[in-house]
């Protein structure tokens, strides 16, 4: 005698869900197109893998960038302040801040092997990974070998919303110990003013001069605002 459908029920609990479904597709569309054809909320979707009860995971990657305006500026927050976020818990804040961490050290790797003047837009990302985000100015020199190639970079201060004091003795302290041929100095405006201030010009050619007593080039200053920047070099400035 043939079983019917109701001797033995579909198990719904088999079937993918909705849900299930929409996590899985930007994954599909990465190994079928590449990761560049992704949408930025795509991309934050397959880092957090999972949404939350309220919300799936594709509509919390556009929550993210639409909450901080861009894709950069979600990878710059810091991981305490993402997880403040609806949606957000510590894992995930924690695997947002991990992926933006390898990704400055990517570039940093790339610095370290190749000339500097070899990409100018290169060094100008790695400042703006490391500055961009930050609340109160912050300075920090890249300290370059004779191939100009990137041995460390060091905070030399940290201030105010509008002020970091720096001395020029501490960036030459700093080339030596580093062995240092040459340096970029980088700064942040957290105002998201792109212009360098009289005391920055001021400041950056004493630098320069304390520099040049030990045979050593101050080859630019770049000041970061936000996801915009200036090079004082290219400005004339120096």
């Amino acid at each position: 005698m043939p079983l019917s459908d109701t001797d033995y029920p579909l198990r719904n609990d088999l079937a993918p869900t909705p849900k299930t479904l929409n996590d899985a597709r930007p994954r599909e569309r990465l190994l079928l197109h590449g990761a560049e054809v992704l949408t930025d909320a795509e991309l934050l979707a397959i880092i957090l893998r999972t949404g939350s009860k309220d919300l799936p995971v594709l509509q919390l990657g556009q929550r993210l960038v639409d909450h901080f305006g861009s894709l950069r500026s979600v990878l710059s927050t810091p991981a305490i302040s993402l997880t403040h976020i609806h949606g957000l818990g510590t894992a995930k804040a924690c695997q947002i801040a991990t992926v933006s961490e390898l990704a400055r050290r990517g570039i940093a790797e790339e610095l370290s092997q190749a000339s500097a003047m070899s990409s100018p837009e290169r060094v100008t990302r790695y400042c703006q990974s490391v500055l961009a985000h930050r609340r109160i100015e912050h300075c920090i020199a890249l300290y370059l070998n004779i191939r100009l190639q990137l041995v460390a970079c060091v905070e030399l201060a940290r201030g105010t919303v509008s002020e970091a004091v720096v001395y020029p003795r501490e960036v030459v302290r700093g080339a030596l110990e580093h062995h240092a041929s040459a340096v970029i100095l980088a700064h942040n405006h957290p105002s998201g003013t792109l212009a360098a201030s009289p005391a920055d010009i001021s400041l950056t050619r004493k630098i320069g001069a304390a520099l040049k007593l030990v045979d050593i080039r101050l080859i630019d200053h770049l000041i970061i605002a936000g996801n915009d920047s200036l090079s004082m070099a290219q400005t004339g400035q120096l």
